[in-house]
């Protein structure tokens, strides 16, 4: 396999559960503790500017309400995206990709940015975040890691900038996906922590590809699958993670 740069402990959407998800205070709370690295989640506004969004809505992690693609950047800008979680973070506000890709880099943290595109733009996200992620990342150490569950997405990607490695996100991985894992000349799979076994990270890796697991939030689960040989866990839990594995950082 190729040499992998990625500490083998990501934070989850930046900050895990102390902040709220896919905003500047959530990465910074990440870094805080120690983090290298950083996942978060990113999708265009409506004028093309890049964001930080899990959902495909505005509803559950802002102010606003609505398809998250149907607002303009300046639209999004002024809503709050911390007041969910918790008063602490009341009024901050989301985050777009410039901003949070040049914090990440002050600091030497590493990003996987998530692709998630509003439906029905798979394609123009998959290029125009990859093609944005080249240029805020252009003489990095280390590249960012573009994943996605969308097959479309990062097929757009690679062709975009194919110098960019590629993740497969995948809850379950079947032949089918290690065959559409290879047609993306993808370096990893995602998986979702209950579907991590140690035959499918051994056929991961005979097959060439690393594997990332989602979302580990127990110690003990965490340290048996990097006994199985995972190559990456996003947990949650980032201050007990901390704590206990400082070394994986």
């Amino acid at each position: 396999m190729k040499s992998w740069p990625y500490p083998r402990l990501v934070a989850h959407r930046g900050g895990g559960l102390l902040a709220p998800e896919n905003t500047m205070a959530a990465i910074r709370l990440g870094q805080s503790l120690g983090f290298r690295a950083a996942e978060f989640d990113v999708k265009l506004a409506r004028d093309g500017v890049a964001f930080l969004l899990h959902d495909s809505t505005l509803d559950r992690t802002t102010s606003g309400s609505g398809p998250a693609g149907e607002r303009t950047w300046d639209e999004l800008a002024v809503l709050d995206a911390g007041s969910w979680h918790s008063e602490a973070f009341h009024g901050e506000p989301m985050a777009r990709f410039d901003d949070v890709a040049r914090a990440l880099r002050e600091r030497g943290t590493i990003a996987n940015v998530e692709i998630k595109p509003v439906p029905g733009t798979e394609r123009e996200t998959g290029r125009e975040i990859a093609i944005r992620s080249a240029a805020l990342w252009d003489g990095a150490a280390v590249a960012p890691l573009l994943s996605s569950f969308s097959f479309e997405a990062l097929a757009a990607s690679r062709e975009a900038a194919p110098q960019l490695p590629r993740g497969f996100i995948v809850a379950a991985p079947t032949e089918a996906d290690f065959e559409r894992l290879a047609q993306l000349e993808a370096v990893s799979v995602h998986c979702a922590r209950q579907h991590a076994t140690p035959g499918l990270i051994a056929r991961a890796h005979a097959a060439g590809v690393r594997v990332l697991v989602w979302t580990v939030n127990d110690p003990p689960e965490a340290r048996r699958l990097l006994e199985w040989g995972a190559d990456g866990i996003i947990t949650d839990n980032l201050r007990q993670f901390a704590n206990r594995f400082p070394e994986l950082l």
